[in-house]
């Protein structure tokens, strides 16, 4: 199982409201662009948003589903990668002081993924997760601090992927 937790320099509340977002999805997660909703309200119990994985010149959209909300503190999706199979994301969300500390714990559920599901995959998922944090924290801590500039939790566009410091 792969689990890795990051200390995030922004409120529980700040954190919240960018991972109960399902059109920012594609900011934070790694591998993924463009989220749109596809059913319900995002994080409902049963939404799901759609995305797109690009590999190369390859595209393939797939989809999360919302399988469990606690509002404001745990988030448990189940994502879906076409023949890899599925996978469950849990998101917890923890008071650090005025800090929040993020776990997140990922396993395959179904298909390939689950039946090669090695030490190898989940040093790659360790990866995406470190990448994906930081990501993450970029996002909230800029809108603690007010910042409006594109790429940023309160300005427009994608956050571009570069080199991940303080990770846990």
């Amino acid at each position: 199982m792969a689990v890795r937790h990051h200390l995030i320099k922004a409120s529980p509340e700040a954190v919240w409201s960018v991972i109960a977002d399902g059109s920012r999805y594609a900011q934070w997660v790694v591998g993924t662009s463009e989220s749109r909703p596809k059913r319900g309200h995002w994080p409902d119990l049963g939404a799901a948003i759609e995305y797109e994985v690009r590999l190369g010149p390859v595209r393939m959209t797939n989809e999360t589903v919302v399988r469990r909300c606690v509002e404001g503190a745990v988030l448990e999706l189940e994502a879906h990668a076409g023949l890899l199979g599925t996978a469950r994301i849990a998101i917890e969300l923890r008071s650090w002081g005025e800090q929040c500390l993020v776990i997140v714990d990922e396993h395959p559920l179904r298909g390939a993924g689950g039946a090669l599901h090695n030490a190898g995959l989940e040093a790659l998922i360790q990866l995406r997760h470190r990448a994906m944090l930081a990501r993450l924290a970029r996002l909230c801590e800029a809108r603690a601090a007010g910042d409006t500039r594109p790429g940023t939790a309160t300005g427009e566009g994608a956050v571009a992927a570069g080199p991940e410091a303080g990770h846990a």
